[in-house]
């Protein structure tokens, strides 16, 4: 099953201790599902416990008849949650606040009575419309919404005390609230009640910056691995020219026994060549001699 699936099992897991948040959570799963007016309130979901939980929240809350029904195709099964009959569709739009004439859909916040409902009522909004990638793969969550106000009212909530940063695009007549960044969606994972879900998560971001920090370091290593073997490649070339030509004999005592020392452990870095000198010498003196080396060389036809 997939990371989104996974984190609504865990969230259908949750019963709500206060009926204010039972009626919070149906409110979304019922308002931001595929309809919701007197013509129609259906609800489609690719997850079983999504489904029966919206039934029995619908029921108990509003005591409206809900019809469930399940389709399978393609090895993959779909529920839809419909109320089939007008004097019963009637009934949940009163108890939500709703007269069926609206003519543009908006969240009712007399629904939400208590602090504790905001996270509800958005738990029966992920269930209802939300998705979330595998943090393996990117981080980012959506609520894919009907329509425009609708969308702007659940960014407001996103907003209202939350650092959720939500944005919003229009994804083929659908309005898309997404959310992006590790941290954040944790954060509102963890708000809706989904704990293992938000952990997982961030397990997941932390592993990913360990690999990340040792990719950066592995391949800060090796460029200066490159680094060093091109220029000891360029010295012992010089130091090979003033051999075959002038003589290293020729050279001063420093160069001589510097090139000596090159010629006979190129692969050293400058400082573990420096401890081999007679009198040790630093880093910066034994690059000084090479360069010195190096130029002698170019001044040679």
């Amino acid at each position: 099953m997939s990371f989104s699936y996974d984190t609504k099992s865990e969230l259908c897991r949750i019963e709500p201790e206060d009926s204010c948040c039972k009626k919070a959570e149906c409110y979304g799963l019922l308002l931001c599902a595929k309809s919701f007016s007197l013509s129609s309130i259906t609800l489609m979901t690719e997850h079983a416990r999504v489904a029966r939980r919206a039934a029995q929240f619908t029921a108990q809350i509003t005591g409206a008849i809900v019809d469930v029904r399940t389709a399978v195709s393609y090895h993959r099964s779909s529920y839809t949650l419909t109320v089939t009959q007008e004097s019963q569709r009637q009934k949940v739009l009163s108890e939500f606040g709703y007269s069926g004439q609206e003519i543009s859909l908006r969240i009712n916040h007399s629904n939400l009575e208590n602090d504790c409902c905001k996270a509800a009522f958005l738990r029966g909004v992920f269930l209802s419309c939300g998705t979330v990638t595998d943090p393996n793969k990117d981080y980012h969550l959506e609520f894919i919404l009907p329509f425009m106000n609708l969308a702007k009212d659940v960014m407001a909530i996103l907003r209202d005390g939350m650092d959720f940063h939500p944005a919003l695009v229009n994804r083929k007549g659908y309005f898309v609230v997404y959310i992006k960044g590790g941290d954040r969606i944790a954060d509102l994972l963890a708000l809706l009640g989904a704990g293992s879900a938000a952990m997982e998560l961030m397990q997941v971001r932390m592993l990913k910056e360990v690999r990340n920090n040792v990719n950066r370091k592995t391949n800060f290593e090796t460029a200066n691995i490159d680094k060093t073997v091109s220029a000891s490649v360029r010295q012992v070339e010089a130091i090979e020219k003033i051999r075959d030509t002038v003589g290293l004999a020729n050279l001063p005592q420093e160069l001589r026994e510097t090139a000596e020392l090159r010629l006979e452990y190129p692969e050293l870095s400058l400082r573990e060549l420096g401890q081999l000198f007679q009198t040790p010498v630093s880093r910066s003196g034994v690059n000084h001699r090479l360069r010195r080396l190096v130029e002698e060389a170019e001044n040679l036809k």
